[in-house]
């Protein structure tokens, strides 16, 4: 996901639509079955959507015994807004998008999915003089793209918690999965800040050498990815879909990582959520002064 743009904006559109979080009731009070629609937030078209969900999409249908649509979404942004003028019934976000969402449309989280080995971590060189974090003061980081979870606020948590300022203490050049790795690579930055699957990733390749580099830090786990219903839906289908979900978690699961491109779903669970989940991605959003919107 172009996450530059995501941020940029989503913010714009949460401050435009500030104080106008819906209250109406739900087409769920009186079931037409219509067709529901689901989005997810990461996944930009019809064709790449279907081509990575389209077995998730079977389960869920199966499990409601309702037909489900995609409905395609280019931005969080325009998911906000689909959900917010009850275009969109289900979306699948990540806990960053979920946090945007979530601040003016009111949507409800009905159930999390687990990301095994979901944390930030720190990296440096092998022969770098950096032993810790307060040692990046000054320094130049690279991390992957402005507002991803793992590659931007998981790393700026980690950060503040070692009593750097983010605004002030070190630059950070964001420069996407591949390219923010490259740039360690290549020398060109102090440190890189990114996912650990990505680390992991990067370790696997035959030009890499694990022996070449320093893992500084590893975050707790973070925030799980979230389906989330428009605030128009009923509470009662609120809790069918829930108490479906956790019942049949194994299949939901399976249908996902039926896809291998769905790889970082292995091992994953389907679990309670509750909306405090997602503070510490609130909290970071404020670190980085950027906090305003979620008032």
């Amino acid at each position: 996901m172009k996450r530059r743009q995501l941020l940029s904006s989503s913010l714009l559109f949460l401050a435009g639509c500030a104080g106008s979080r819906s209250q109406l009731r739900g087409p769920y009070e009186n079931q037409s079955k219509s067709p529901l629609t689901l989005s997810i937030t990461d996944e930009q078209g019809l064709a790449p959507l279907a081509a990575k969900y389209e077995p998730l999409r079977a389960e869920l249908s199966r499990l409601l015994n309702r037909d489900i649509e995609f409905y395609p979404v280019a931005t969080t942004t325009v998911a906000a807004a689909g959900l917010q003028a009850g275009t969109i019934d289900l979306a699948l976000a990540g806990p960053t998008e979920y946090v945007l969402i979530r601040a003016r449309t009111n949507a409800t989280p009905v159930f999390a999915i687990t990301r095994p080995d979901y944390h930030s971590v720190g990296v440096v060189p092998v022969e770098s003089p950096i032993t810790e974090l307060n040692d990046l003061k000054g320094k130049l980081l690279a991390m992957s793209d402005l507002g991803s979870t793992s590659g931007h606020l998981g790393p700026t948590s980690l950060l503040v918690e070692a009593g750097l300022d983010p605004q002030t203490d070190y630059t950070v050049e964001f420069l996407g999965d591949e390219g923010s790795l490259e740039a360690l690579q290549r020398g060109e930055v102090d440190a890189w800040f990114g996912s650990l699957t990505d680390y992991r990733n990067f370790l696997s390749q035959d030009d890499v050498s694990a022996d070449d580099y320093r893992q500084l830090v590893q975050s707790p786990p973070l925030p799980d990815d979230v389906l989330v219903v428009n605030s128009r839906t009923s509470p009662q289908f609120i809790e069918e879909l829930r108490q479906l979900a956790q019942e049949h978690s194994d299949e939901i699961v399976a249908a996902i990582t039926t896809i291998p491109a769905n790889n970082k779903y292995l091992g994953s669970q389907v679990v309670s959520v509750a909306d405090r989940d997602y503070d510490s991605i609130r909290e970071a959003y404020r670190t980085i002064g950027q906090g305003n919107f979620l008032d």
